[in-house]
This record gives C-alpha cells, sequence and structure tokens, in this order.
C-alpha cells in the first residue's frame, strides 16, 4: 500500500514533491533526489561497501557501510568526524537520504536510522542502478 508521507520537504517544495512510502519508510524518486541534491538540501549516505562506492558514487555521498551504519549514528560527534571526515547527521536533519546498488541495504539502513529518530531518513528506492541508467 503506498500513501502519501512527507521527507521533511521545505513549504515551497511541500506542494511539488512528495515522497511515497512502502512499509513504513518513506522513499524518494530519481526528479526528487536530483532536485533536492541541486537545491543542496540533501544530505547523501552510501551504504554500499567501500568497494562498490570506491567503483562509483553518486557525487557528494558519504559512504558508511550498512553494516557499520547503527554504530555511525549512535557514535559520538567527534569520533564520527573522525572516522568519516564529515560532520555526523542530527536527529532532526531533514532529507537524510539512504542508498544503496538495488535498494534493499538502503531500505534498511532507512528503517535503522529511522529506528534511531532520524526523522528525515529517507530511501532513494531507484539506488545507484537507476542513478547510473539515468546519469550514465
Amino acid at each position: 500500500m503506498l500513501r502519501k508521507a512527507t521527507c521533511r520537504l521545505g513549504a515551497s517544495l511541500l506542494r511539488l514533491i512528495t515522497a511515497r512510502t512502502m512499509a513504513g519508510v518513506p522513499t524518494v524518486s530519481f526528479l526528487e533526489l536530483r532536485s533536492l541534491l541541486s537545491s543542496g538540501r540533501a544530505r547523501l549516505i552510501d551504504v554500499r561497501s567501500r568497494e562498490e562506492a570506491a567503483a562509483g558514487t553518486i557525487p557528494g555521498a558519504l559512504n558508511i557501510p550498512v553494516s557499520e551504519l547503527e554504530s555511525a549514528l549512535q557514535m559520538e560527534p567527534a569520533a564520527f568526524q573522525a572516522l568519516y571526515s564529515a560532520e555526523k547527521p542530527k536527529l532532526e536533519d531533514k532529507n537524510l537520504i539512504f542508498f544503496c546498488h538495488l535498494g534493499k541495504r538502503g531500505f534498511q539502513a532507512t528503517q535503522l536510522a529511522r529506528g534511531l529518530g532520524y526523522t528525515g531518513a529517507c530511501n532513494y528506492a531507484g539506488a545507484y542502478r537507476e542513478w547510473l541508467e539515468k546519469m550514465g
């Protein structure tokens, strides 16, 4: 069952962009992701292995393998910064978007993050495969 949900978008984009919810996990489409990235309003996390991400990823994505995600999201901000060379996401961050290669790990990562209190966590259901197909 699909139902409309928001991924905590700004009021102006809210009317134009809606995320779909599948099994309680908000998702964003390719066009929504491109819009959010171009406006600088998305935080993208690639949950594939380091080897997969090293072979290519969506520009601007932070790689945190799904096997490390739970501990990473529970780290102190300074430890997260030291390990990932990036600011740790905040629980209230909007548009915290997870993706993998086909969608399964991204879905799991989004469920995990939402379970830890990251209310703006969403899954890019099209995943890296769709990104490659459309962006070449």
